[in-house]
């Protein structure tokens, strides 16, 4: 049975109205790196830190899964092999939209995390500095996010299904980012057949074997009805 990878980036969300990082009016043109994703900026700043995703949060709140979601929720119910998704996104657009084998490598809006003693519990919709840590009570809340600097969650896990994948695809990711931006490598040592799916070729796209460009939710979904015609 062939088993499918899937990598998510921030262009399958952005079709459901998430703003991104990398787009010239996105978050980076409106916000400086080192103030908001990296564990200094949260030392200096908590407020501006926690309030930067309580916004996200609140966006993405404000949205729907697009058809690209619900076609990959689709093929993993659908497929008669093994279909895993690894999203780079902090949303929880894939969840909504029915995957159920998912990893978020870079945390999510949903979670909170103790800065200190590293305690997990689900996040408010608005987070704020006195809140205190469930376990030890310390008011030290951030974001269940893994920031610049920080090491992705389960990468072991990752790359052992990396290595066992027939299919490897990459979905609205920018290929500037590692260690995703290595995925593609990773797979194609492992034997497996490589697809981009982009507006455009990524930094990384000369090291896949086909793509196909236009909008996640047409070329995702044609490639969905696709595979699970044959």
């Amino acid at each position: 049975m062939t088993k499918i990878v899937i990598l998510t980036g921030a262009g399958i969300s952005a079709e459901s109205g998430i703003e991104t990082f990398r787009a010239e009016d996105g978050l980076w043109a409106k916000h400086r790196v080192e103030d908001v994703v990296t564990p200094e900026g949260y030392q200096r700043d908590p407020k501006r830190v926690l309030d930067f995703y309580n916004e996200r949060r609140a966006q993405a709140a404000s949205v729907e899964p697009n058809a690209a979601h619900f076609a990959l929720a689709r093929l993993e119910a659908e497929h008669d092999g093994e279909v895993v998704v690894i999203t780079q996104n902090v949303d929880d657009l894939h969840e909504r939209g029915g995957t159920q084998a998912l990893y978020h490598m870079h945390g999510a809006l949903s979670g909170a995390l103790c800065a200190v003693c590293h305690h997990r519990w689900p996040a408010p919709m608005q987070m704020a500095i006195e809140d205190p840590c469930p376990s030890c009570e310390t008011p030290a809340t951030r974001p269940d996010i893994v920031w610049f600097g920080e090491m992705p969650y389960e990468m072991d896990t990752l790359f052992d299904h990396l290595t066992q994948a027939d299919i490897f695809v990459a979905i609205g990711t920018s290929g500037n980012v590692y260690p995703a931006a290595g995925f593609v490598a990773e797979a194609r040592k492992a034997g497996a057949h490589t697809i981009e799916f982009n507006l455009e070729k990524s930094a990384v796209g000369n090291q896949f074997a086909e793509h196909r460009i236009g909008p996640a939710s047409q070329t995702v979904t044609d490639w969905v009805n696709s595979i699970l015609a044959t």
